[in-house]
């Protein structure tokens, strides 16, 4: 084979990787432009709320809400108690802009569109991204309705080279071999530990790993072991691509798991997980949650 040919065949190949795994820089800056159209706030903090925990949108000032539909190349989420909107406004003097649900992979999109909305954040600006979920709790320690911020994670897709950065590089986003030794920010955690401390959380606020799971079955009894094994606290199906997309865009990242049911680790139990029951103890912890949030975007932004 000549050697033009081999030429030719790599430029193919560079160019179906591009289109394969993301869209052009020109093209996120499209969305970007279309939404500072739309809102008059340049938020500083992007905040994207899991299953049930979406009310936290919904309490900002001034708010310019958005159905993702509406906007640009951005996906659409199919998950019941996602609510599929993009909410610009403010906490306190704080402009911020909240993800009311997010996208996984288990509703068939490709890594780099669910992690589309974080880039754009980043063009839009924001250099702090807090990160929630509902999660099932692995530790024995836990209870359900516990808050366990995020100290590390296990990206177990990540084993079988699943993974958001995957494809040809963009430089002008980060790195090609971006560190995650400190994807969850030490200051962060620290300020969010005494601001629990501070709203009287301290019983039920934790600290552990996560761990993350392709979904959308739970996971068998022998899989809940075997996690627990290597370390993992809780378990979920998201979060961890967005917070790696997010630290190799160079932002700050702090995460936080609402524990909403409690993993079968034993095959002799009755007991099963259910998403119903996930909602359910979204709503009932909701509120704290978001006052927790709240204190903590009061406090990086001071």
């Amino acid at each position: 084979m000549s050697l033009q040919l081999l030429e030719k065949k790599g430029e193919n190949r560079t160019s179906n990787q591009k289109t394969t795994n993301s869209l052009a820089y020109e093209e996120y800056e499209i969305t970007a432009n279309h939404l500072r159209e739309r809102t008059k706030h340049r938020p500083r903090v992007a905040i994207i709320c899991g299953s049930g925990l979406g009310g936290l949108a919904n309490t900002l000032d001034e708010a310019d809400v958005l159905e993702y539909e509406s906007i640009p190349n951005f996906p659409v989420s199919t998950v019941f108690g996602h609510a599929g909107r993009l909410v610009f406004g403010l906490i306190g003097a704080v402009p911020v802009v909240c993800m009311q649900g997010r996208f996984h992979s288990y509703e068939g999109y490709p890594l780099w569109k669910i992690t589309f909305p974080i880039r754009i954040f980043k063009l839009l600006g924001v250099d702090t991204l807090i990160v929630t979920n509902a999660a099932g709790g692995l530790n024995p320690s836990y209870a359900v309705g516990d808050i366990m911020l995020i100290k590390d994670h296990i990206n177990f897709a990540g084993f079988a080279g699943v993974n958001p950065l995957c494809g040809v590089n963009d430089e002008r986003w980060g790195p090609r071999f971006p560190p995650m030794s400190n994807a969850y920010d030490k200051k962060l955690r620290k300020i969010a530990k005494e601001v629990a401390e501070e709203q009287g959380y301290g019983d039920y606020f934790k600290e552990g790993v996560y761990a993350m799971v392709g979904g959308p079955n739970f996971e068998t009894s022998a899989e809940a072991r075997m996690l627990r094994a290597v370390g993992s606290d809780a378990v979920g199906m998201s979060t961890v691509s967005e917070v790696i997309v997010a630290r190799h865009c160079g932002m700050h990242v702090l995460g936080m798991s609402l524990i909403s049911n409690l993993v079968v680790q034993d095959e002799h139990s009755d007991e099963t997980a259910n998403h119903h029951e996930v909602l359910a103890i979204g709503l009932q912890r909701a509120k704290d949650l978001q006052n927790l949030v709240s204190g903590i975007v009061d406090k990086i932004t001071a």
